[in-house]
């Protein structure tokens, strides 16, 4: 037992991330140290435990068997911590950090913030748009709003919308689309980043999943929106992302023929973290927000 708690907090703490991540990477920016002084911390550790807590493989640092099963006390505790030296030194209740994509800030969340702030005026939202996926356990995030499938390690996820999807396009283009046979002469923009599926909607519509004309590519989700609002072609979009651009005519949803799939927006917070005031009330108005920004749209004929 004296050989664990010989172990300093910060080489703990240095395993817990690296188990969770599989890499030294984030632990160094973490605890603001070098990945030397990270992997000197695991070895270290080992020594004193007189047990390997890692299989160093090409693809990364991962768990053996005995980490693994006490990882999620592991990461529980650091939350419990960082919890405790919140409420010893007063919790900012009056500010919420949360890190989003691109392509929610761009086209969803900047427009409707100041709903959430009106009706919270005590809290100040400072957001981190980033395509990284931030560690949530950092003292300095309070939550984050993912697309995925939900199921991130060291993360507790709440669904809050966007598992519609369908083609959408610029009015002069709908034009050309009667049926959804016709998309075969139109260009298709490629996101590079998506995970919304054109041969799920190609089943649901019936059509063969070779034929689409290869448009335009982007490895930025928001630019692929612009390009599709600027004429260049359909482009595959998310319900709850298009319904403002569908709203005011810069956008149709030609056929009118959204399909569900697996991935959607959550809400994520950090595994073992308590939820404070505003993270809840934040969460509450994305509930009651998401379904109604959905619902609210105007659909614009092609005429």
């Amino acid at each position: 037992m004296s050989s664990l708690f010989s172990i300093p907090l910060n080489a703990l703490r240095a395993i817990e991330i690296v188990a969770r991540r599989g890499s030294l990477a984030p632990a160094a920016e973490e605890l603001g140290v070098t990945m030397g002084a990270v992997s000197q911390h695991l070895r270290r550790a080992e020594e004193r435990l007189g047990m390997e807590l890692f299989e160093r493989t090409p693809a990364g640092l991962v768990p053996l068997p005995a980490l693994k099963q006490a990882l999620p006390q592991l990461t529980a505790g650091f939350a419990a911590l960082q919890d405790g030296l919140t409420t010893l030194k007063g919790s900012d209740e009056g500010v919420l950090n949360l890190t989003v994509g691109s392509v929610f800030a761009s086209r969803w969340l900047i427009w409707r913030i100041n709903k959430f702030t009106a009706l919270h005026p005590d809290i100040e939202v400072r957001l981190t748009v980033t395509a990284q996926m931030i560690d949530l356990s950092r003292p300095d995030m309070d939550c984050g709003i993912r697309f995925g499938l939900g199921k991130w390690p060291g993360v507790t996820a709440t669904m809050i919308g966007g598992q519609a999807f369908q083609p959408v396009c610029a009015p002069v283009l709908a034009r050309q689309l009667r049926t959804p046979a016709d998309l075969m002469a139109v260009p298709m923009i490629r996101d590079e980043t998506t995970m919304l599926s054109w041969d799920l909607w190609l089943d649901a519509a019936g059509l063969a999943r070779d034929g689409l004309l290869v448009g335009p590519t982007y490895s930025d989700p928001s630019l692929a929106f612009d390009a599709a609002i600027s004429e260049q072609g359909v482009l595959m979009a998310v319900d709850m992302m298009s319904a403002d651009p569908v709203s005011d005519g810069r956008l149709v949803r030609p056929f009118e023929l959204p399909v569900s799939g697996p991935h959607g927006y959550w809400l994520a917070i950090a595994k073992g973290r308590r939820e404070p005031r505003k993270t809840r009330a934040f969460r509450e108005w994305l509930e009651a927000e998401v379904p109604a920004s959905v619902r609210g749209y105007v659909y614009q004929s092609r005429g």
